[in-house]
């Protein structure tokens, strides 16, 4: 009951922003003060790095200070939920990884805020995910470990960083699809998963490219493929799962600023606009390139059905494996 109730409220997730007036005080000058954006993870991470770059444009574009605080634990919830409670007057933000939009509702019996009521601002950058194997691995392509994982079942391990984190789901998704089986060991982020990777202490981790790619260029892990719909451009000769035949085998991770439900659309608009321009500005463009991510730089209805598309997908998995948290 609860999933079909987020889904309901997730489908007129993008309506929010057609429907919600603008309140109170004028808004035509926002903003006149600081504006407080929320990372609901430590710093140091992807989706607070691609914040504070943007936060420093924001500050060049509204001439207001740009708070950049960060307020991890309990995969995103504590950083969310001072967001949701926040007043909706464009003050306050949340920038934050998919789980806090999408799989914490599948995954908690009772969160303190309500997933599909926040209001899509946009959806900053993207990262595809990519299956990477041990450096010792016997397969060295992707259809080589198929045919390897399919000829000794249970017999490979896999690492993630963390039960319900993309890279366990991915790994879930990759083995119904292939018809297999994997031992999952979970770890406390990526680091710790990665370090056993290429120590060879397990066989394979779905993990984002940006953290696997110079590994696999120093061959201290080999990544065999891409899980996007085209191949990577920092990796134009590793195929993706598509082309090796696992259907319409997508996982991206991706970094989204939300607003409190409830947030006039004028200011949504205002906030989405200074945002896409920092993204897209030639030395912001150059800096997301260096550090391997895709810059996605959504409208506030496309990041809406985009995080939809995305909590269906993880939906559907977290079912079938019957995942529940640590």
């Amino acid at each position: 009951m609860r999933i079909m109730q987020h889904v309901a409220h997730t489908l007129v997730f993008a309506a929010l922003l057609a429907t919600t007036p603008a309140r109170g005080q004028d808004t035509a000058g926002f903003p006149t003060q600081a504006i407080r954006i929320i990372v609901s993870v430590p710093a140091g991470g992807g989706v607070d790095t691609v914040t504070r770059i943007v936060a420093d444009k924001l500050r060049q574009r509204f001439g207001q200070p740009i708070i950049v605080e960060n307020r991890g634990g309990q995969a995103g919830n504590f950083g969310a939920e001072a967001v949701f409670a926040a007043e909706p007057d464009g003050y306050t933000l949340m920038a934050s990884q998919p789980a806090p939009l999408t799989v914490n509702a599948l995954l908690y019996r009772k969160l303190n805020y309500e997933p599909a009521a926040f209001v899509p601002v946009t959806v900053m950058t993207t990262i595809p995910n990519a299956l990477a194997v041990r450096p010792d691995f016997p397969a060295r392509t992707i259809e080589e470990f198929i045919a390897y994982a399919r000829a000794n079942p249970g017999k490979l391990n896999y690492a993630s960083q963390g039960t319900g984190t993309t890279s366990h789901l991915t790994a879930e998704l990759f083995q119904s699809q292939i018809g297999v089986k994997f031992v999952h060991v979970p770890y406390k982020g990526t680091a710790p998963a990665l370090n056993d990777l290429i120590a060879s202490h397990v066989d394979l981790m779905f993990s984002e490219v940006a953290s696997t790619l110079e590994l696999h260029r120093a061959n201290k892990a080999r990544i065999l493929a891409v899980a996007a719909l085209q191949r990577s451009p920092l990796l134009p000769a590793v195929p993706t799962l598509i082309e090796a035949g696992v259907t319409d085998f997508v996982s991206e991770t991706w970094n989204a600023i939300s607003a409190p439900p409830k947030t006039p659309e004028i200011i949504v608009g205002k906030l989405n606009g200074a945002i896409i321009e920092a993204l897209t500005s030639d030395d912001t463009a150059a800096h997301l390139r260096a550090l391997n991510v895709q810059t996605a730089a959504l409208s506030p209805s496309a990041a809406a059905a985009f995080v939809a598309a995305d909590f269906r997908r993880w939906a559907e998995v977290i079912r079938i494996a019957k995942i529940v948290p640590e």
